[in-house]
């Protein structure tokens, strides 16, 4: 019954499986072996309790984690203030670099890698992903990405299969270690220190921050307990949640079972086929010493498919690369305009009253249009650092306050505005603070030492 009612998790999948697994996971595998297998699963079970905790309070309140944002204690709006200024600034990298690396990847498939052509299919993918988003016609389009993100999901596991490493490997794999890196990388530019693979891989590896929040949006349109009719835009009706009688609390916590068996799928997924793309890259490209990187990115990769099925097989590997980076693309456009709309709702109502959700988030899309037509034009010859860049600026530097920030408002704003018969119901098991928490530390010490030291050297 449960499984027939899941559905947020697959919008999730889709939206995240894109530059952090066929480029980041794929690289750092070429480059490090399989040997960082245990960052993967370990920044992805850490984002799973962040994402499943902030969809929790959504299920039982039907806000958004941006309101859950603005309930917590102190100044004013401050934590959805930073929010706003630090999202809005990695939404423009980030979006800028993943239209970029889809260019490469579309000039690659068309046989035309030129950096003219790189740059106009550059440009052509932020048009095309921006008027999706803007007409909302999604429907057909969604079920040809999903079609090509199946080809190339399948087709990473087929590869990873076939050079799977002897399980005594896998073992070791699996504990925590940071391999050196290898001559033969070093030589071709790649830096000496093993952290500036590992950290972007972390950051992007089942999507950053803005993937975590946009996940209580799918749940919010999936109508989960308390979720359901209300739609997002729109904070709690605290009114209703104080007298919500005990039949109706018991209804929303089965919900929330509901709730638990969808991230639950999301999480084996990002695991499983982020684990795919490390292997492959380490069985295909590492042999070969190969680390993708500039403009001949795409081609590089698309040996991952070319050394098992030839020629057919990179062709496969470049269309089915460009429909998932589009497809992640066109998640992103969803996703980022919606939550830095919310935060100018909260943080600034006289302009939320003066113009309509809509008109608020399409001049969202306008201005990263925009912006990424610039990046893709000035830095699009370096298409692996825009993506790292970004997946540092969303994946790991806000991280650690949205693990303290979900934790407050499940464990102490959640009880104080349900009623107390339902608060009582409600009450979170105390696995999620134990996973909040060390989400939070394990992140912060990313931010606090591993970003800075992995700066400051070569």
């Amino acid at each position: 019954m449960i499984l027939a009612l899941v559905g947020p998790a697959f919008i999730w999948c889709a939206e995240y499986i894109g530059s952090g697994e066929v480029v980041l996971a794929t690289r750092t595998g070429a480059i490090l072996g399989s040997a960082i297998l245990w960052s993967v699963i370990f920044g992805i079970f850490l984002k799973y309790w962040i994402g499943m905790s902030g969809a929790r309070y959504t299920v039982c309140t039907g806000e958004a984690m941006v309101d859950m944002f603005d309930r917590i204690p102190g100044p004013r709006h401050w934590v959805v203030w930073f929010v706003f200024f630090v999202q809005f600034a990695s939404a423009i990298i980030s979006i800028a670099a993943l239209a970029n690396v889809a260019g490469v990847f579309l000039a690659g498939f068309i046989g035309h890698d030129s950096r003219t052509v790189q740059i106009i299919c550059g440009w052509a993918v932020s048009l095309f992903a921006g008027a999706v988003v803007w007409s909302g016609t999604f429907d057909i389009l969604k079920m040809v990405m999903s079609f090509f993100i199946f080809i190339v999901v399948v087709g990473v596991l087929y590869v990873a299969v076939c050079v799977f490493p002897p399980i005594e490997q896998l073992a070791r794999s699996l504990i925590p270690s940071v391999p050196v890196v290898p001559d033969w990388a070093i030589a071709k530019g790649v830096g000496n220190n093993a952290w500036k693979e590992i950290l972007p891989l972390i950051g992007w590896g089942a999507g950053g921050f803005a993937s975590q929040a946009w996940y209580t949006y799918w749940v919010l349109g999936a109508g989960y307990g308390a979720a359901a009719g209300r739609g997002d835009g729109r904070s709690a009706d605290v009114a209703m949640l104080k007298n919500m009688d005990s039949d109706t609390a018991h209804k929303v916590k089965g919900w929330c079972r509901v709730l638990y068996t969808d991230a639950t799928i999301a999480m084996i997924i990002g695991v499983v086929v982020t684990s795919s793309f490390v292997i492959a890259g380490a069985g295909i490209l590492g042999p070969k010493q190969l680390a993708p990187d500039g403009a001949g990115v795409a081609i590089t990769l698309s040996e991952i498919f070319s050394a098992n099925w030839g020629k057919v097989g990179a062709f496969l590997f470049l269309l089915a690369g460009s429909a998932a980076l589009i497809s992640t693309q066109i998640g992103q456009l969803a996703g980022w305009p919606r939550l830095l709309a919310d935060c100018g709702r909260i943080c600034i109502p006289s302009v939320a009253n003066k113009y309509s959700w809509k008109i608020r988030y399409r001049f969202f899309l306008v201005v990263f249009f925009f912006t990424s037509m610039v990046i893709i034009y000035t830095l699009g010859f370096q298409p692996v650092l825009l993506v790292k860049i970004g997946a540092i600026c969303d994946g790991l530097l806000l991280t650690p306050l949205q693990a303290i920030c979900v934790a407050i408002g499940l464990f102490y704003i959640l009880p104080r505005i349900l009623s107390p018969d339902a608060a009582r119901i409600l009450k979170p098991s105390r696995l999620f603070l134990v996973g909040l928490t060390a989400a939070f530390i394990v992140f912060a010490y990313f931010c606090i030492f591993q970003i800075p030291a992995a700066l400051f050297t070569k």
